[in-house]
């Protein structure tokens, strides 16, 4: 149908990509982690539409111009880049809460959910790394003689949504589960603020100074 071809290969792919770790995962843990499931949760949608602008941009032929354009490319990497460097920056400097001796990890503790699904939206969305994944994973699927190659696109671009939803929401109740275990642990929490922060700031530098290929 519309010239797609190994769909459920493409399911499964989708799936076990979605395991690779990155700044999507490492902001759900932080949300969940801090503010519970239903933070997680709407931090994963937020994800999902930033990725979706990923999709729609690619069907569309913009994802090629990110591509072979050396500056676009270098300023949403930056400006991504400078994006989750802001984040850890945060973690690394959220202290504990002095009702509960826990700590929130890069979430404020009067962040509203709307809040939280734009941080998530920001941090998919300013990643050209995602776009350049979508351009050369997705025409994978599609056979070279489909009459409708951009609504196939849009259409595993959504099912490769659908599993990331699946996918980051298993990691919401996972991480939601060992909240419960830790939460009274001030100084778990703290390591983890730590942690969190390094590796978000670690991430921003190496998409600051990734390159096309």
């Amino acid at each position: 149908m519309f010239g797609i071809h190994d769909l459920a290969l493409f399911i499964l792919s989708g799936f076990l990509l979605n395991l690779a770790p990155g700044p999507d995962s490492l902001l759900i843990m932080a949300k969940t982690g801090a503010r519970g499931w239903r933070a997680g949760s709407v931090t994963t949608l937020g994800i999902c539409s930033g990725m979706f602008v990923h999709i729609v941009a690619a069907a569309l032929g913009l994802s090629a111009l990110l591509a072979s354009s050396a500056l676009a490319f270098t300023v949403i990497k930056i400006a991504g880049g400078a994006y989750l460097i802001y984040m850890g920056v945060k973690a690394l400097l959220s202290k504990a809460s002095s009702d509960t001796g826990t700590s929130a990890p890069t979430v404020n503790a009067s962040q509203s959910y709307r809040q939280m699904y734009l941080q998530g939206f920001m941090t998919n969305a300013l990643n050209p790394k995602v776009a350049l994944f979508f351009l050369a994973f997705v025409p994978q699927f599609i056979a070279h003689d489909a009459s409708h190659k951009a609504l196939a696109f849009v259409i595993l671009g959504l099912i490769f949504c659908i599993n990331s939803l699946i996918y980051c929401h298993i990691l919401v109740g996972l991480t939601a589960i060992a909240r419960q275990k830790i939460k009274s642990n001030g100084k778990i929490t703290a390591i983890l603020n730590k942690v969190l922060g390094t590796l978000f700031i670690s991430l921003g530098v190496k998409l600051a100074l990734a390159s096309r290929s």
